[in-house]
């Protein structure tokens, strides 16, 4: 309430010195100045403004120094959207926000009423919003979380058929997660290496390796620096149809000593868990939504998973036997943390249906481990690895009309030579000797040319 200057002096009783009066309008000047500077102060600053675009919405990260209470308004002729954040300023500048590919326009701020901080999103296409603040966790404190989806959202990748898929024929379709992303940067090595970043280089060159092996179909999860939730992941492979799925990761842990890469299924209760380690690291992964920014009345809350039907009982058979071949394969060029699959109950591995692996190909941590995981080499033995071991679990039981299923009962696999093409590569994308490959052939030597067919025999 604005004090009323002309009720206060004509209140002052005349017997008051002048300057005792004046000394009095003073200091209720100063105290006025004070109260306003209270009233006028913010709840909050925004202290940053993030931005990702993911395939099929544009996501808007608010960092505040404290929480606010917001409001949100769509308009349109021409198309806007608001957010009006309470006694709240802006700290940080919008004009260097990655708008290109994203239905923004431009973001422009200004103070209403006062006090509050406004936001306006100028529009080129209609989208469908979602706000919604988060709490601090560990690594974040308070934010607000704008999402605007597409009206007509980018379509979702599907497995492209082969001439042979349809003639009953198709490829083997694995999906490839590479963890984290976008708000979530997932565990911090040495010099502020993010293990999203790792991870993705990690998933592109398996999606690369699995590309050139006919009968195969990898499509990535996450194929940029976006969040993806732990729900999304499974959908995205369930959408897929996928005969696998596998979400790429690198440890992280207290101690920084602790090294070596392991492969996890999915444990069905608490009493499954193999070890203490591998309930830690469930743990983290499973927070990845608070931290990667999911409103929380859409998180998965029952983490234990009740699911114990025959099509989960076969996939977390199918995982166990897989998960063997990938960790025997790893073994060959990492040093293992457990000898065997661990299981623990993370939650982007609860799909019924669909075989699922989560693999940590070490700790990014450990300061010796974080240095070989940027390696380009050191990447591809663990993707070659990685791939080795799908390759020869579905070589040896390749799921129904499939072309490997095929192959298989027809005893006959070929391949036409490319330009580059060695024996020895054939040899090891096929998962047999190249001995076998020459003798099956007829070949005296190791010489082959571009056109050639050669039979590849059973592995």
């Amino acid at each position: 309430m604005p004090l009323n200057w002309k009720q206060i002096v004509s209140e002052i009783p005349g017997s008051v010195p002048l300057h005792a009066e004046r000394a009095l309008l003073t200091t209720l000047a100063v105290i006025a100045g004070v109260l306003v500077s209270v009233s006028t102060a913010s709840a909050a600053d925004v202290d940053a403004v993030r931005l990702w675009r993911a395939p099929d919405h544009t996501r808007v990260v608010l960092d505040l120094s404290d929480a606010a209470e917001f409001s949100t308004l769509s308009l349109d002729n021409p198309e806007r959207f608001v957010v009006d954040l309470s006694q709240s300023r802006l700290s940080t500048s919008l004009s260097a926000l990655p708008l290109e590919g994203t239905p923004i326009s431009r973001v422009r701020s200004g103070i209403r009423q006062g006090t509050d901080l406004r936001l306006v999103f100028d529009l080129i296409a209609s989208v469908r919003t979602s706000v919604f603040l988060l709490p601090p966790n560990d690594t974040t404190g308070h934010r607000v979380v704008i999402d605007l989806f597409d009206k007509t959202p980018t379509a979702e990748p599907k497995p492209v058929l082969s001439v042979e898929s349809l003639e009953g024929r198709r490829d083997i379709v694995i999906a490839i997660d590479p963890g984290h992303g976008g708000e979530d940067p997932g565990a911090l090595g040495p010099g502020g290496l993010r293990e999203k970043t790792v991870v993705l280089q990690i998933a592109r060159r398996l999606e690369n390796q699995l590309a050139k092996i006919p009968g195969f179909n990898p499509m990535l999860v996450r194929t940029g620096d976006y969040y993806v939730s732990l729900k999304n992941r499974r959908d995205k492979a369930r959408a897929l149809e996928a005969d696998l799925f596998v979400s790429i990761h690198a440890d992280a842990f207290r101690e920084k000593s602790a090294h070596g890469a392991s492969v996890y299924m999915l444990s069905t209760s608490a009493r499954g868990t193999t070890s203490d380690a591998a309930r830690y690291i469930a743990d983290s992964e499973n927070s990845a939504d608070l931290i990667g920014g999911v409103e929380l009345n859409e998180m998965d809350r029952d983490l234990a998973l009740t699911l114990t039907d025959l099509s989960m009982d076969k996939s977390l058979d199918a995982s166990h036997e897989l998960g063997e071949l990938i960790l025997e394969q790893i073994g060959g060029v990492a040093r293992l943390h457990k000898q065997k699959v661990e299981r623990a109950g993370f939650a982007v591995l609860r799909s019924p249906d669909v075989p699922s692996l989560l693999i940590e190909t070490g700790f990014i941590s450990n300061p010796g481990e974080a240095k070989r995981l940027t390696a380009p080499e050191y990447q591809d033995k663990l993707a070659s690895a990685i791939r080795r071991g799908i390759q020869s679990w579905f070589v040896r039981k390749p799921p129904p009309g499939t072309l490997l299923a095929w192959q298989r009962k027809h005893g006959r696999r070929k391949v036409t030579i490319s330009s580059g093409d060695t024996l020895s590569e054939i040899a090891e994308r096929y998962g047999v000797t190249v001995a076998s490959i020459k003798t099956n052939n007829g070949l005296s030597r190791d010489v082959i040319y571009p056109g050639q067919t050669l039979v590849i025999p059973e592995a």
